[in-house]
C-alpha cells in the first residue's frame, strides 16, 4: 500500500489521449440541437425555504480563474541521476602496471548517470519574474525550466528553498509578467470557496474549485526536524503535477500553495492541502532578500491543552480547562526563557490569536523573524499574564544569519538521537550525537559515514547534544567521532 500523503510533483507522462477527445468533439459537429421551453411545475410543499435566486450575491469563479490562471507557470525538472555500477570488472592497477590495456566503461569505476524528468507547477509573484513553488519539486534539479501560460519557456535560477516549509524560490529572465497577489490565509472561512490552478498529469492551466474544508492542519508530512505545517485543506481536486501551484481565493488572490493529497491510491480522493499565504509570504521575502530562511522559534516544548491531555494528565497538574498549550520544557537560552515563560506554563494566545491546534502556535512563530517581538497569554496558578517575548533563532541570537551559515543537521544528511548514558559510558565520551540514518545527499552519505557513528565533534568544537549540535550554523569543515564498537573515526571535507 503507498503512503497515505504524497507529494503532487509529477513524473513526465504522455499525452497521446488527445487526438482521440479531439475527434470525438469535431464528429458531432453538424448536429442540431434543438431547445424546447418546458413549464416545469414543482411538487406542493417542496423548495419553499428556497429565497429567490440574486446573482451579485454569488460567487463567480469565472473572474479568479481567467486572471489568476496567466500567474500559474508549468515547472520541468530535470535531475542528473548516478546509474549504480553492476557486474563486470573495474580498473585493475596491476594490470596498469605492467602496461595491459584495459577498456573503461560498463563496470567500470566511472561514474554513469542519466536524466530523470518530471514536473509541477508555480506562481509568478513579481513581475521581474520571481516564482513561488514546492521545494520538493526543485529540490535535487540540475535544470529547471518554466513554461509561461502564453507558451514562452526561460531556464530558471533556484534562489534558495527551505525543506521545514517546502517551499522554493526561483527566477526567470523576463519582466512584465502577469503576477497573482498575496490574498489572506488567515481571513479565509470554513466553507469559502477556492480555485487550485496547476498542471495535474501535465495538463497544464488545469483550474478545479472547491470549498475550504479545514484550516490549521497538522499532518506530520513534511520530513524536518523544524517542520511547520499548518496547512488549508480543501476538496478542490488536485493530482501529481499540481505541486506548487496557486490556491486562490474568488478575488483572484494567492492564499495557499497546493503541495499534497492525502490517499491510499496515488490520486485524488477528496482531500488536498496547501501551505497558507501566511507563512509563503514570510518564506519568500527571506529567501528573497538573504537567501535562506530567517526562522524564529519560541523555545519551548509543549503540549496542546485537548480533552486527552485532561484525562491523562489535568488532575495531577491542576489544569481543569481545555484551550491552550501547555509548557511541558523551557529551553534554556531560548526565546521563551529569556523572557520568563516557565514550564507548567500554559500559553492561552500569541497577540489575540487563540491556540486551539498545535499547528496554530506553530503558524503564529513561523510568521515572524528573530528580534521580533510577540505577547503571549499565559495562565500560571490560575492567573492570567502578558508576557513580551523577543524571538531569537535556533542559536539563541537575534541577528540574521547569511546564506554562508548553515543549517548542520540538514546540511549533514540524517537522522540523529542523543547518545544514550550507557553508550556513553561503553565509549568512554562525555556526550555525543549518534547517527541513526543516513540521506542519500548529504554530507554523511558524500563522506561514507555509516549508521551508528556518533559524533563528537564537528570543526573541532565538541558536540555533546542534538540540541547543541542544532545551534551550530558554521560551514562543515570535519566531523570527529567513535563507532559503537570503539573504533574512532575523523572525516575532513575537502572542496
Amino acid at each position: 500500500m503507498k503512503k497515505a500523503f504524497l507529494f503532487l510533483s509529477l513524473v513526465a507522462v504522455s499525452a497521446a489521449a488527445g487526438g482521440a477527445t479531439a475527434w470525438a468533439v469535431a464528429s458531432r459537429g453538424d448536429a442540431e440541437v434543438l431547445y424546447v421551453d418546458r413549464e416545469v411545475e414543482r411538487t406542493p410543499g417542496l423548495g419553499t425555504h428556497f429565497t429567490s435566486y440574486e446573482a451579485e450575491r454569488y460567487p463567480d469563479l469565472t473572474y479568479a480563474a481567467e486572471n489568476a490562471v496567466q500567474a500559474v507557470v508549468n515547472i520541468e525538472v530535470v535531475q542528473r541521476v548516478e546509474i549504480p555500477q553492476r557486474g563486470g570488472y573495474g580498473y585493475d592497477p596491476f594490470l596498469e602496471f605492467f602496461g595491459i590495456p584495459q577498456q573503461r566503461g560498463r563496470g567500470s569505476d566511472e561514474p554513469r548517470y542519466e536524466e530523470r524528468r518530471g514536473g509541477g507547477s508555480g506562481v509568478i509573484i513579481s513581475e521581474d519574474g520571481y516564482i513561488v513553488t514546492n521545494n520538493h519539486v526543485a529540490d535535487g534539479a540540475s535544470k529547471l525550466r518554466v513554461k509561461l501560460y502564453d507558451g514562452r519557456k526561460f531556464d530558471a535560477e533556484l534562489i534558495g528553498k527551505d525543506s521545514a516549509t517546502d517551499l522554493a524560490l526561483l527566477k526567470i529572465d523576463a519582466d512584465k509578467l502577469p503576477t497573482l497577489p498575496f490574498g489572506s490565509s488567515d481571513a479565509l472561512r470554513l466553507g469559502e470557496w477556492v480555485l487550485a490552478i496547476g498542471s495535474p498529469f501535465d495538463l497544464q492551466s488545469t483550474i478545479t474549485a472547491g470549498i475550504v474544508s479545514a484550516k490549521a492542519r497538522q499532518l506530520g508530512a513534511i520530513p524536518n526536524d523544524f517542520s511547520i505545517e499548518s496547512f488549508i485543506q480543501t476538496d478542490a481536486a488536485v493530482n501529481p503535477g499540481n505541486s506548487g501551484g496557486a490556491l486562490v481565493n474568488t478575488r483572484g488572490e494567492l492564499v495557499g500553495i497546493n503541495t499534497l493529497i492525502k490517499s491510499q491510491t496515488g490520486s485524488y480522493i477528496g482531500y488536498s492541502f496547501a501551505i497558507p499565504e501566511s507563512i509563503v509570504r514570510k518564506v519568500v521575502v527571506d529567501l528573497k532578500e538573504f537567501g535562506v530562511v530567517q526562522r524564529a522559534l519560541l523555545g519551548v516544548q509543549f503540549r496542546l491543552v485537548d480533552q486527552d491531555f485532561i484525562d491523562t494528565d489535568g488532575k495531577e497538574l491542576g489544569i481543569s480547562e481545555i484551550g491552550g498549550a501547555y509548557v511541558a520544557g523551557v529551553v534554556e537560552g531560548g526565546s521563551a526563557s529569556e523572557a520568563g515563560v516557565r514550564k507548567g506554563d500554559v500559553i492561552l494566545d500569541i497577540d489575540g490569536v487563540k491556540i486551539a491546534e498545535a499547528s496554530t502556535l506553530q503558524e503564529q512563530i513561523a510568521k515572524h523573524r528573530p528580534n521580533d517581538k510577540i505577547v503571549l497569554s499565559v495562565k500560571r496558578d490560575g492567573k492570567v499574564k502578558q508576557i513580551e517575548v523577543t524571538l531569537r533563532n535556533k542559536a539563541g541570537k537575534t541577528e540574521p544569519v547569511t546564506r554562508e551559515e548553515v543549517d548542520v543537521v540538514e546540511a549533514l544528511g540524517g537522522k540523529f538521537a542523543d547518545a544514550g548514558a550507557k553508550l556513553c559510558r561503553d565509549l568512554d565520551i562525555r556526550g555525543g550525537v549518534q547517527v541513526v540514518g543516513i540521506k542519500a545527499d548529504g554530507i554523511l552519505a558524500r563522506a561514507r559515514v555509516k549508521q551508528g557513528f556518533v559524533i563528537t565533534h564537528i570543526n573541532d568544537r565538541p558536540v555533546a547534544s542534538l540540541a547543541e549540535m542544532r545551534r551550530l550554523t558554521e560551514k562543515v569543515r570535519s566531523i570527529d567521532g567513535v563507532y559503537p564498537n570503539g573504533r574512532a573515526a575523523s572525516y575532513t571535507l575537502v572542496e
